[in-house]
């Protein structure tokens, strides 16, 4: 079972290990405590949502207390061409004394459908 809990619960706690899908529509978060997260979008019909960068190094994440857990998006155009109807940016910031990583992700669509990024915690009996 999911249960939306937003990336800032992850403020304070310490990540054991970070998984990425190879399709890049997954990430999973295992905190030392036995917590486990998933960041995806749950697709619908006619939208695309998925990883398109990560800046800085995830093992940097690893080890250390979480001491931001951000996230920000828009929608501003970065090609006057694009071919969609809606599209929309999210960035997660996340950072320990060790360094500092953005996740950025890229939602796309006809405009009909959401194009956002959901955080859940996974409850421990699945």
């Amino acid at each position: 079972m999911l249960s939306y809990v937003g990336i800032s619960i992850l403020k304070g706690q310490t990540l054991t290990n970070i998984e990425k899908s190879e399709d890049n529509e997954e990430m999973f978060f295992y905190t030392n405590d036995g917590k486990k997260y998933k960041m995806y979008h749950e697709e619908d019909c006619c939208e695309s949502v998925s990883i398109e960068d990560i800046s800085g190094d995830l093992n940097d994440l690893i080890g250390e207390p979480i001491i931001m857990a951000d996230e920000v998006s828009n929608n501003d155009p970065i090609n006057p061409d694009i071919e969609f109807d809606s599209f929309t940016w999210t960035y997660y910031k996340l950072a320990t004394v060790k360094g500092y990583v953005t996740i950025r992700w890229y939602g796309e669509s006809n405009g009909e459908y959401s194009e956002s990024v959901d955080f859940y915690k996974i409850d421990s009996n699945q």
